[in-house]
């Protein structure tokens, strides 16, 4: 299974991007798939998740900004950004895994729940 993420950039403070993940030999079809980010020197910070029933789940300080979707057909998982902010610079990575469905969840998002890992794509806010 690979995870590449792509569509990373540098951007102003109140642009917009859009990330992409693409599986190759592999079907997000009964995965839960989400974003994470990272910093240097910080832990991996859940951003958005989709279950399997394609009901999204949003870490507070990226809702009503971000928007996670994905096309089964081709393989692909997406993060709409907008409004960004200086502190959303980070690198973002997708992952899937067997995760609890939404409307069992409670608390953030867990890189543990998550088994297939991309290697990330850099996305730079600047004021």
């Amino acid at each position: 299974v690979e995870l590449e993420e792509t569509g990373g950039d540098s951007v102003q403070s109140g642009g917009s991007l859009r990330l992409s993940c693409h599986a190759s030999e592999f079907t997000y079809m009964g995965y839960c798939m989400a974003w994470f980010r990272q910093t240097p020197g910080k832990e991996r910070e859940g951003v958005a998740l989709i279950d399997t029933d394609g009901i999204s789940d949003y870490a507070d300080s990226v809702k009503g900004r971000f928007t996670i979707s994905q096309d089964n057909a081709k393989n692909l998982l997406y993060l709409q950004m907008s409004s960004l902010k200086p502190e959303d610079t980070a690198m973002y990575y997708c992952a899937a895994g067997r995760c609890l469905p939404v409307h069992e969840r409670g608390g953030s998002i867990s890189p543990a729940e998550f088994d297939y890992w991309g290697q990330g794509t850099q996305v730079t806010v600047s004021s």
